[in-house]
C-alpha cells in the first residue's frame, strides 16, 4: 500500500476546518490525484473543546503548535494559526528545524520573516509552500512560479483585500458614505479584529510584498511598500470618479524599473470598462503582466474557508506528488535584497479640493501646479456652496514627487478648506 502523506495542523478556525473537511469528504478524489492518501494525524488549536461542525476525535490532539510540529508522525505541518510572530513563527521554525514540510497562510509572518523562513529551509532540506497567504482560492503563486516561469515578469497589480473592495463597491451602489459602509462591513464580519489591516492597506500589502518577491526574484522587502488606505475616500470622489469614467479601487502595483523596485498599495482610479473596474464586492483580482506571455487575469474569492483551504490543499497536493519547489520561485539564497525604487512611476492623478470661493483662488492653485510642472489635462467645478467651491483637476502624467510639491504649496496659499485628496489614475 503507498504511504500516506501525514498531516498535522495547527489552527482550526474557518480555514483549518475548512482543510479537515476537504480531507475528509474528498479523500479518494485526493489519493486519486496525488497517486497516494492524504491523512491528518493530529491537530491543534487554542480551544480543545469548540464545536467546529467537524468530526476530530481519530487525530491526535496537541494543546502546543510546536510540539506538533515535531511529532514524528507528521510530515507536513499546515500552520493556519495567523500572526506575524508568537506560536505561528516559533511552530513554523520548529517544523523546518526538524525537517518538515510546512503549508501555510500566514501572509503576515512570511512578509516580515519570509527571506529566513526559506533559508532555513533550505538548510533542512524542507519544502515552505504559502498559496493560501495570496488572494484566497485564486491560484497565483502557482501562476508565477510555474505557468509563467518562462516569463520575465514586468508588472502584478490587483486588488487583494475583498472587505476593501466590498466598501468601495457598495459606497458606490448604494450612495452612502464611508463611515456608514465601515459600519456595515463590522457588523457582517468582515473587517479583521484590528480594521486598520483592512482599511489601512496592511493585510493587502503584506499579499504585495509576496508577489513582488516571486515575480522579481527579490527578498521579501514589506517595509519598502508603500502604504495608503481607504479612509479619506469620500462618497464625492467615487461618484465623480465615475463621471469621468473611472472606479476606485485599493489597488496593488509592484513593478521593477531602473530606478529600482516599485511596490505601492494604494487607492487609485482604473477605467470603469477595464477588468479592475468590474470588479464587484468581496472578490480579489490579480493582473500578471510579462514578456512573452503579454497580460494575464486571475478573478476570484480572496477569503473564505472554501477559497482558502481549496489553496491551502493545492500546496499539499504538491508535497504529495514529489513537488518541490523553493519557496519564492527560486533558492532563497539567490534572491537580490531590494532596492527601493528612488522615485515613482509618472502617472496622471485626480485632485478634488475645496477653494474659497473668492477671486483668484483657482488661479492661485494653476500656478503652484505649474510651478513644479504639472499640467492640468481637464478641470470641473461644481455647484458652490456659500462659502466654498469644489474644484477637481486631472493632471497630466507627473511623478507623485512632483504633485507632493505641490499639494504643499496648495497648503501654503491660504485658499483651500481642508486639504486636497490625491489619487492616483492608473494604466491598465
Amino acid at each position: 500500500m503507498t504511504t500516506p502523506l501525514r498531516l498535522g495542523i495547527a489552527g482550526l478556525g474557518t480555514v483549518g476546518a475548512g482543510v479537515v473537511k476537504i480531507v475528509q469528504r474528498k479523500a479518494d478524489l485526493l489519493a486519486r490525484r496525488a497517486g497516494r492518501p492524504i491523512a491528518i494525524t493530529a491537530v491543534s488549536a487554542r480551544n480543545r473543546d469548540k464545536e467546529r461542525g467537524i468530526r476530530l476525535g481519530d487525530y491526535a490532539w496537541e494543546d502546543d503548535p510546536v510540539a506538533l510540529a515535531r511529532r514524528d508522525d507528521v510530515d507536513v505541518f499546515v500552520e493556519l494559526m495567523g500572526g506575524a510572530d508568537g506560536p505561528a513563527k516559533a511552530a513554523a521554525e520548529a517544523a523546518i528545524a526538524a525537517g518538515r514540510d510546512v503549508v501555510t497562510a500566514n501572509k503576515a509572518m512570511l512578509a516580515h520573516h519570509g527571506q529566513d523562513l526559506a533559508l532555513a529551509a533550505e538548510k533542512a532540506g524542507a519544502v515552505l509552500r504559502f498559496e493560501a497567504a495570496v488572494a484566497g482560492g485564486i491560484p497565483v503563486v502557482k501562476a508565477l512560479t510555474e505557468g509563467l516561469a518562462g516569463n520575465e515578469v514586468t508588472r502584478v497589480m490587483g486588488v487583494m483585500n475583498g472587505t476593501c473592495n466590498y466598501i468601495l463597491t457598495r459606497m458606490e451602489h448604494a450612495h452612502l458614505p464611508y463611515e456608514d459602509i465601515f459600519e456595515e462591513a463590522r457588523k457582517l464580519g468582515y473587517l479583521e479584529a484590528d480594521p486598520t489591516l483592512d482599511v489601512g492597506g496592511i493585510d493587502a500589502g503584506h499579499k504585495l510584498a509576496l508577489l513582488a518577491s516571486v515575480a522579481f526574484g527579490a527578498q521579501v522587502d514589506f517595509a519598502g511598500v508603500a502604504l495608503e488606505g481607504i479612509e479619506r475616500i469620500s462618497i464625492a470622489d467615487i461618484e465623480q470618479a465615475r463621471d469621468m469614467g473611472y472606479r476606485i479601487k485599493l489597488l496593488g502595483v509592484a513593478q521593477m524599473t531602473g530606478r529600482g523596485l516599485v511596490q505601492r498599495m494604494s487607492p487609485c482610479l482604473v477605467p470603469a470598462d477595464s477588468p479592475l473596474g468590474q470588479l464587484e464586492g468581496g472578490t480579489n483580482m490579480v493582473v500578471l503582466e510579462g514578456d512573452p506571455v503579454g497580460q494575464i487575469v486571475l478573478r476570484g474569492a480572496g477569503a473564505g474557508e472554501g477559497p482558502t483551504a481549496s489553496a491551502v490543499m493545492a500546496d499539499v497536493m504538491d508535497i504529495a506528488r514529489g513537488t518541490r519547489l523553493s519557496t519564492f520561485g527560486q533558492p532563497a539564497s539567490a534572491l537580490a535584497q531590494a532596492t527601493p525604487a528612488v522615485s515613482s512611476v509618472p502617472a496622471a492623478f485626480y485632485l478634488r479640493m475645496e477653494l474659497q470661493d473668492k477671486p483668484g483662488a483657482l488661479a492661485k492653485i494653476a500656478t503652484v501646479l505649474g510651478e513644479v510642472g504639472v499640467s492640468i489635462d481637464r478641470m470641473r467645478q461644481y455647484q458652490h456652496t456659500e462659502a466654498t467651491a469644489p474644484v477637481l483637476i486631472v493632471t497630466h502624467k507627473t511623478r507623485r514627487e512632483a504633485l507632493d510639491q505641490a499639494l504643499a504649496g496648495m497648503d501654503a496659499t491660504g485658499v483651500l478648506e481642508g486639504h486636497p485628496v490625491a489619487i492616483r489614475i492608473e494604466d491598465v
